[in-house]
């Protein structure tokens, strides 16, 4: 693609202006399998190049190893990038799939001190709740978070995976600018509840896994066969056995779509979930991972594709079809708790 920039928008009422799509860093540094560092850092640099202002990390990924690794980036390019973090999981050490919660203020400050440490910068852009402690009442974790917002330590909050009830009582202690959640033509549980309500809180959405973890890419078909052992999407109900081979089914209309355009079906899967900020009125700054530049190229190219109504239609059906859930557990998703 050429270096003409991508639009902007802003995330929430007072958040931060960003390119309308973001870049995910998690797998520069953990769950996807080995990452070449030399070839990370060039895909961030041709992110920044492109537009690309938002980039999203968390204290979870690699136990901190993933902010450490993007801190020389954000201090090169500090009054260019948005930084996104978040806290709430953590996981032992001799488990690194195992995910406890916690939402609660000690921990709070905890993380927030740790995560400034590990980027090397004063204040974090975005600071987001990664997951919800359901044992710690939500407002409790809002206000331990403006407190933070108070004394200069973050300047916007988010939260991930909450539910539109979840989303509204965190809004009356705090101003958020950002839910995350996964959605994409795989993954539409929170056009139900949680997108509306953002709209009427005035609440960007900030898709997380818009290619369907690189299912909707075409990259894999089976993670039990495609993926190594380092891979978390092994782990996946619907990326594996019987699920994966039904769903491999359901990419047809992706590639179709992706013929007429002359594009890849990664760009039609993106340009979907872009295209949604127009069709539910508000914000929409999806964050597909990579560590490659030619992907970044790619993904970004996809913000200038518009759907046609025939098409929208056409893929419509797919995430209805969807075998399998998104996680083993799937209380460590919103859905679980709407």
């Amino acid at each position: 693609m050429t270096d003409s920039r991508i639009t902007k928008v802003r995330l929430g009422g007072d958040g931060p202006e960003v390119g309308v799509q973001g870049l995910g860093c998690m797998g520069m540094s953990w769950a996807y399998g080995p990452a070449d560092a030399g070839e990370s850092r060039a895909a961030l640099e041709r992110a920044l190049e492109v537009g690309v202002t938002l980039y999203d990390t968390a204290d979870a990924y690699g136990a901190g190893e993933n902010e450490k690794f993007l801190s020389p980036f954000f201090k090169a390019h500090r009054d260019k990038v948005v930084v996104a973090t978040k806290f709430a999981i953590s996981t032992p050490p001799d488990d690194p799939y195992k995910r406890m919660i916690r939402n609660d203020p000690p921990y709070i400050r905890q993380c927030v001190e740790a995560s400034l440490r590990r980027l090397d910068i004063d204040v974090i852009d975005l600071y987001y709740m990664h997951r919800r402690d359901v044992n710690v009442p939500i407002e409790e974790t809002v206000a331990a978070m403006a407190e933070l917002v108070r004394e200069g330590k973050v300047r916007h909050l988010g939260l991930s995976e909450v539910t539109a009830g979840e989303l509204r009582a965190a809004g009356t202690v705090h101003p958020i600018a950002a839910v995350q959640s996964e959605w994409s033509l795989f993954s539409r549980d929170i056009e139900a509840h949680v997108v509306p309500a953002a709209k009427e809180l005035g609440v960007a959405l900030v898709p997380y896994s818009p290619l369907g973890r690189g299912f909707l890419t075409g990259s894999f078909s089976n993670a039990d066969t495609d993926l190594t052992d380092q891979d978390f999407r092994r782990t996946m109900p619907r990326f594996t056995g019987e699920n994966a081979a039904a769903n491999v089914t359901l990419l047809e209309p992706i590639r179709s779509v992706a013929e007429a355009h002359g594009a890849s079906p990664a760009q039609i899967a993106l340009a979907w979930v872009q295209q949604q900020a127009m069709v539910h009125g508000l914000p929409v700054v999806p964050i597909p991972g990579t560590t490659k530049r030619s992907r970044v190229e790619e993904n970004v190219a996809a913000t200038g594709i518009v759907l046609t109504d025939d098409e929208l239609a056409l893929l419509e059906p797919i995430a209805a079809k969807v075998a399998g859930d998104r996680y083993p557990d799937m209380t460590f998703a919103a859905a679980g708790r709407e």
